[in-house]
């Protein structure tokens, strides 16, 4: 719903584009609530206001909040793009004014040709859409600034009628033209799921991919001292910020794994090792999740790219859980994954040297095909249960959140961390 808006305090615009949210019918309000809560908490502290009417999310901020402003709907899920944006009064003048405008600064920063799209939602309005692009490119072109290349133009200018006329300049961006969103829905509205972060490439995308299905992500890793170092440690709390950004904000459980361990190390067969290792963290899992409320557990686990990750073994992982088991990148390779994680700022962080309790203590020979019966009679014999609630007793929680990064001292604002126990309650 629109709100009444200090203009002459929030100077600058933003308009985002919201995709997948206008195909959801009489359900539509509900995902754009969400939408506008996730961008308020993000920007809480911060002098903004925002709404969302006619399939766009309009943002006012102040220009000391600006910065702060694009860095949160770089990273808002649900959106397919966004731009600043130029107000114009609604007449072909004041258009072909801020077009203008738009193209000189354009000019400056190196673009040589144009075109111009429009859009006319007011049908009140005298010229539609044809005429308003013609009209304003024809203001361009007289000026000099840019030459018209309507095939393949360094940048598109954009003119919206809709309550007031909105103009902006797109850029080709990955064979499309504007700033990218990180499409999908709003972080909230598909329940909550418990992540599985270890420090590698994959468990961070497969967070991702679920937030934008809409699924809040809470995170927890297994920590195996002295036999993971405190710099592995701090590589998943990097990893865990930087997740935050796109779910707002995240809780990561930290537990300490190194006796469950020893005893798989000292009681389990060879070969199965690792295998036990990973239907331990599916046990403490189950616990985490009943505590948290989560409708399911998320692992990065992909088809055959390790030893633990073939068919069998997967499906004895998943014998061991008790909530359904999300596996989002299942049919993704390496690479696949690897270009998720670049866009989205974790490869850097997780290819750093330092390495997680399952590689360190996996056998020379992993087995390859186990089945669900040995690998249940072998957890039977270990008598392990109660390692396992002592490591999830032990646990310690952190907080991190992108309130943090876009506060109105975001260019020097660190991220704090907040330990301490939470109960299932009081995390949302």
């Amino acid at each position: 719903m629109k709100e009444a808006i200090d203009t002459a305090k929030y100077t600058e615009r933003y308009i985002g584009k919201l995709g997948e949210l206008t195909l959801k019918g009489s359900n539509e309000h509900f995902f754009e609530r969400q939408l506008t809560t996730n961008l308020r908490l993000a920007l809480e502290g911060v002098e903004t206001k925002c709404y969302t009417r006619s399939g766009r999310l309009y943002v006012f901020c102040t220009k000391d909040s600006c910065q702060g402003t694009e860095y949160a709907l770089e990273h808002l899920l649900g959106i397919t793009g966004w731009a600043k944006v130029r107000v114009a009064a609604k007449n072909i003048a004041s258009i072909e004014e801020a077009v203008t405008a738009v193209a000189k600064i354009e000019a400056e920063n190196g673009a040589k040709s144009f075109k111009i799209e429009a859009k006319r939602e007011d049908k009140a309005f005298p010229l539609n859409s044809y005429e308003i692009s013609t009209q304003a490119a024809g203001q361009v072109f007289d000026s000099g600034l840019l030459k018209v290349d309507v095939h393949n133009p360094d940048i598109v200018i954009r003119v919206e009628v809709r309550d007031e006329c909105y103009i902006y300049a797109e850029k080709k961006n990955g064979g499309r033209y504007g700033t990218c969103g990180n499409r999908g829905l709003p972080v909230g509205v598909s329940g909550k799921g418990l992540l599985l972060l270890s420090g590698g490439i994959d468990s961070p995308v497969a967070g991702y991919r679920m937030m934008r299905r809409g699924m809040k992500v809470e995170c927890a890793y297994f920590h195996s001292y002295p036999y993971t170092s405190k710099e592995a440690e701090d590589k998943v709390h990097a990893l865990a910020k930087t997740i935050a950004d796109y779910g707002v904000d995240v809780h990561l459980n930290v537990i300490p794994f190194t006796d469950v361990q020893m005893k798989i190390k000292s009681g389990s067969p060879k070969d199965y090792t690792t295998l036990m290792l990973r239907v331990c963290m599916m046990k403490l899992s189950n616990m985490l999740a009943r505590r948290i409320n989560a409708n399911c557990i998320i692992t990065g686990e992909s088809l055959g790219q390790v030893a633990s990750q073939t068919a069998e073994n997967l499906c004895v992982t998943e014998s061991f859980a008790e909530v359904p088991l999300y596996r989002p990148l299942i049919g993704m390779d390496k690479e696949e994954i690897t270009d998720t994680a670049l866009r989205i700022g974790t490869y850097e962080t997780s290819i750093l040297p330092y390495e997680d309790c399952c590689v360190l203590f996996s056998p020379r020979h992993p087995v390859l095909k186990a089945t669900v019966e040995d690998a249940h009679e072998i957890y039977k014999k270990l008598e392990i249960d109660e390692l396992i609630q002592k490591a999830f007793d032990e646990r310690k929680i952190f907080y991190y959140s992108l309130r943090d990064k876009v506060g109105t001292s975001f260019a020097t604002k660190p991220f704090e961390s907040r330990a301490g126990e939470c109960s299932g309650k009081n995390r949302d």
